[in-house]
């Protein structure tokens, strides 16, 4: 089974980009692209303000582009929140819902990021959920109860078709932005929990992709993406340039063909 699933590798741009930094990244990425293309599902998750810019330069390559937040509303007075639907129409086909970033900073409950994956696909959007937990949830050895619980809060809302649709990210949050990477063993550990649980709910549902994400750089990349669980990387800092995101895409096709 492991080797019919693909590998994913997503850029969460996260609050970086200005007009001409994006369109020599893009441009640079797009030129790279082919080489991986047939065997790696790549795409970039920008500030909303960008998606004309990235739509306008992606449009007919492999590459896809998404959001990275939606509302749990279609429309309505919402001031500063952003419809899955109105991502969709500049062709957005992705949205990181449940980043850690937004859960610490805005409070987002478990609840709430399930609604919003909801969201997404109701507008026929791929909702990347993210899972994780923190140092201190590690050391105190509650990892599994944690990223068990934020899944099944997404789980106990969605239906299996609705569940089969979404990608599910794993970054421990202790090593995002920190330099500091899970080891693939632990990495492959939680994933593999993950993919139990997925398989506990229904069948079906143990071929979601699980996606790594927490400082994963060229270096690292083929020893987390060549774990049996792992199909690929959520790539924060590494995604903001085109060398080293191409070089995590490289390792992601080598890794699938290694299986």
């Amino acid at each position: 089974m492991a080797e019919q699933r693909v590998k994913w590798v997503i850029g969460n741009w996260k609050m970086h980009g200005r007009l001409a930094d994006n369109a020599t990244l893009l441009q640079a990425v797009a030129e790279g692209a082919g080489a991986v293309a047939e065997a790696v599902r790549m795409g970039v998750c920008v500030p909303t303000p960008y998606l004309a810019q990235v739509q306008a330069q992606l449009a007919g390559t492999a590459i896809a582009w998404g959001v990275q937040d939606i509302s749990t509303h279609a429309h309505g007075a919402y001031t500063g929140e952003v419809a899955a639907e109105m991502a969709a129409e500049f062709g957005a086909t992705l949205a990181i819902v449940g980043h850690s970033e937004r859960r610490a900073y805005h409070a987002e409950s478990s609840e709430l990021v399930a609604a919003k994956a909801r969201r997404a696909l109701e507008a026929g959007l791929t909702p990347i959920v993210c899972v994780g937990e923190t140092l201190a949830e590690r050391e105190a050895g509650t990892t599994e109860a944690v990223v068990g619980a934020q899944l099944d809060a997404v789980l106990e809302l969605l239906s299996v078709g609705e569940a089969a649709r979404m990608v599910v990210a794993y970054e421990p949050v202790w090593a995002i932005g920190t330099g500091r990477s899970a080891t693939a063993e632990q990495a492959q550990e939680v994933h593999a929990f993950l993919r139990a649980r997925l398989a506990k709910k229904d069948a079906s549902l143990a071929g979601v992709a699980l996606l790594y994400g927490g400082s994963v750089k060229p270096e690292n990349a083929l020893a987390l993406f060549g774990q049996a669980d792992i199909d690929g990387g959520l790539i924060g800092g590494a995604s903001l340039k085109s060398q080293d995101f191409l070089a995590i895409c490289a390792a992601a096709k080598a890794a699938g063909e290694a299986r």
